[in-house]
């Protein structure tokens, strides 16, 4: 069988890739699982992603041939928690590359994130290679996790794809602790008639993506055939840049009424050392990436859907 496992499938980009993979390839091929699975739909596995043999138990059994491992803890959360961060971000993604280099897996997927850049980055148009020095537990995970995935292609040939993420944007799951979040937030504060708070300041700029781009990227970089793949740590990925002043502007042509506050918290420090735009020439070049949502077509949806 050629089944896709799909690990963290409660969380913001499961949520939403689950569904879509199952649309295409049928629900018996798509197999969900996380740590709660009360919010998923069958066939679905509660499964702690730590635990090597419950992984290659569920593979075995289900016969899994390719992984999308999207288990994380993220920016802001993680600096609370820097050692269980990074033993939850590594230990996951070791576990999927070693049953990959055993030949139980096929194919992985596996995001990394605009995370991986520090201060010293180009804070416009950031590269696909230049200087990396990221601040936080999860963006020295994401690096590090990149560097692994490229010791893994090259030495046992493992075909697995990754992706460097902006902050991203969805209707369908909460927030979850990320430092681009209030970008959801404020969705829910203006549908609620309250003040929105905002944790970064008016100007800070960050690279958006909007979810549904970001799970068609995924599943695109997946179906590409392997020798259009010529990166093996991480695609840098990009739709649009935006501060929370703009959003806020676009946002109240639906919610005049909406007020907003700034207090930035630890999260600016965190914001501040990130580039303001990431240049995805290669992602666009080697396997036909293009996204699909500015900033006005993706504040309708949300206002939509919200």
């Amino acid at each position: 069988m050629n089944k896709t496992l799909v690990i963290g499938a409660a969380g913001q980009i499961g949520t939403e890739l689950v569904e879509e993979l199952r649309a295409r390839r049928g629900v018996d091929q798509v197999i969900a699982s996380d740590i709660q699975i009360k919010n998923l739909l069958t066939p679905c596995y509660e499964l702690d992603a730590t635990d090597p043999d419950k992984v290659r138990k569920i593979v075995q059994k289900e016969g899994i041939s390719e992984v999308y491992n999207l288990v994380a803890m993220l920016s802001a959360k993680g600096e609370k928690e820097p050692q269980k961060a990074w033993d939850l971000n590594m230990k996951t993604l070791f576990i999927i590359l070693d049953l990959a280099r055993e030949g139980k897996i096929k194919k992985i997927f596996w995001p990394s994130s605009i995370a991986v850049f520090g201060p010293s980055s180009n804070s416009v148009g950031a590269p696909q290679y230049g200087s990396m020095e990221p601040t936080t537990s999860y963006g020295i995970s994401k690096l590090a996790g990149e560097l692994w995935c490229q010791y893994y292609f090259q030495n046992y040939g493992v075909d697995i794809r990754s992706i460097r993420y902006p902050g991203l944007i969805s209707w369908r799951t909460m927030p979850g602790g990320g430092t681009t979040d209030y970008a959801i937030e404020i969705f829910h504060s203006a549908r609620r008639g309250k003040e929105f708070i905002s944790f970064l300041g008016p100007e800070t700029r960050l690279p958006m993506m909007y979810m549904e781009d970001a799970v068609r990227a995924a599943i695109q970089l997946m179906e590409a055939d392997s020798e259009m793949i010529k990166i093996r740590t991480s695609y840098n990925l990009a739709a649009v840049d935006f501060t929370p002043a703009e959003l806020f502007e676009e946002i109240r042509k639906f919610y005049p009424g909406l007020k907003i506050s700034y207090d930035p918290d630890l999260r600016q420090n965190i914001a501040d050392s990130w580039p303001d735009s990431i240049n995805d020439s290669h992602a666009r070049q080697d396997w036909g990436w293009n996204h699909q949502f500015d900033l006005k077509m993706m504040v309708k949806d949300m206002v939509n859907n919200v």
